[in-house]
């Protein structure tokens, strides 16, 4: 059995503590209710809420401010010195894709890139990959800052899947030619 280590969320010292099992406490302290008349909260285990993404999610408050902010976010700043920076270069990624498993084996950090290209969608066991029912072919797909680039269709899964990987490899040596538009390609081969 795995042992509970708790330890204070940066930021929320004294005030709030993650666990090695994904789970959050609040300390007990002395709070002022409505900023006047004092009471002492008990330590508690927080109950988290599902965001409609499917991810936990907790209101944490301090100094008469409310925050609500992801666990899984949580235990990665506390156990694995995540910063987040609004960016989203590097984002926590649950290694075996259950949104709900917070626990710190189950955390990564990894850039965002990865992170979205991670599971393969539709039909396909290949990223980037999907089945165009309409034309029963294969149909390929990457997307590069924020546009989604259409790669071609092909008879078979994996020259999709080469396509994909071929314009990743492209993209990461700067050599952003596979960019171009379908209909300014198309208006070169007819030429």
């Amino acid at each position: 059995m795995i042992k509970e280590i708790w330890k204070n969320i940066p930021n929320y010292e004294g005030y709030y503590q993650a666990s090695n099992l994904g789970r959050i406490k609040s300390i007990e302290r002395d709070i002022l209710n409505r900023g006047k008349f004092p009471f002492k909260s008990k330590e508690k285990i927080l109950k988290p809420q599902n965001d409609t993404r499917g991810y936990s999610c907790l209101n944490l408050f301090k100094n008469g401010k409310r925050k609500n902010i992801k666990v899984h976010k949580l235990i990665a700043m506390t156990f694995l010195n995540h910063i987040p920076n609004g960016k989203y270069d590097i984002v926590v990624d649950h290694i075996n894709n259950d949104k709900l498993d917070n626990r710190v084996e189950n955390l990564q950090l990894i850039s965002n890139r990865e992170n979205t290209t991670k599971i393969a969608r539709g039909k396909s066991k290949y990223i980037g990959v999907i089945w165009q029912k309409k034309l029963n072919k294969w149909g390929a797909r990457i997307r590069i800052e924020g546009k989604s680039i259409y790669l071609g269709v092909f008879d078979c899964e994996i020259q999709a899947s080469e396509a994909y990987q071929n314009a990743l490899k492209m993209y990461n040596n700067n050599d952003l030619s596979f960019m171009e538009s379908k209909r300014k390609r198309n208006k070169l081969t007819k030429k």
